[in-house]
């Protein structure tokens, strides 16, 4: 029995306010729950594995916007270079440097976001705060000419207590305006805060969320 994909995509849809974009998490879900959403009219999916991406793009309609959402190792970046849309989860200069390498011999200006970690799970990927701002304030990043940074991306803590959530938001948030001030002030294109999951994507789009990375609300389960 197929999930019901439409019927799920238009409820979450319909909680969005103007102006907030939807990325609809397609890793480990088949073709068909892609094309069911894609009939419905979305447009950007976001993937983690490089092959099973390959594949999907090979399969599927050419317009659709692919994010890279996981940890991306710099080894695989050449692969997905000639048709990613955006990488979503850059937590290093070095991974910027290769996605430029890559993108340089692509001929292509690859988006990316900057991945923040202000959870307070342990995890291994993202910048700090503080971390991000060094990076920036650093400069090398100006020199990199296929890679356009577009913004941050972060993911809140997985638990019950929404103020911790919204709080974890807004940290972000006051990052990215702080940030927005003081180095891309002229970069009409820094502008995305991708924040929000289907567990949380709500209290997301009132701390200023522009794009939400919905998969299970939508799909259901994985499908491994």
């Amino acid at each position: 029995m197929m999930f019901d994909v439409k019927g799920n995509l238009k409820q979450v849809l319909a909680k969005l306010p103007q102006g907030v974009r939807l990325v609809a998490i397609s890793k480990y879900h088949p073709n068909e729950y892609i094309e069911a959403a894609y009939e419905e009219g979305q447009r950007i999916f976001g993937e983690s594995h490089e092959q099973e991406l390959r594949q999907k793009v090979e399969t599927l309609p050419k317009d659709i916007e692919w994010h890279f959402i996981g940890h991306l190792q710099t080894n695989k970046v050449k692969y997905i270079a000639p048709y990613i849309t955006m990488i979503e989860a850059v937590d290093s200069l070095k991974l910027l440097r290769e996605i430029d390498k890559q993108a340089a011999k692509n001929e292509r200006v690859i988006d990316v976001l900057l991945e923040l970690h202000i959870a307070e799970e342990e995890t291994k990927y993202g910048l700090t705060p503080d971390a991000c701002r060094q990076l920036l304030s650093e400069g090398q990043w100006r020199e990199l000419t296929h890679v356009r940074i577009c913004g941050l991306m972060m993911m809140a803590s997985y638990v019950e207590d929404e103020q911790q959530i919204r709080n974890e938001f807004r940290i972000a948030k006051n990052l990215f305006d702080e940030l927005k001030d003081r180095y891309f002030a002229d970069a009409p294109w820094f502008k995305e805060r991708s924040w929000g999951m289907s567990h949380d994507y709500p209290i997301a789009v009132e701390e200023g969320s522009t794009m939400v990375r919905v998969g299970t609300s939508i799909f259901g389960p994985r499908v491994y």
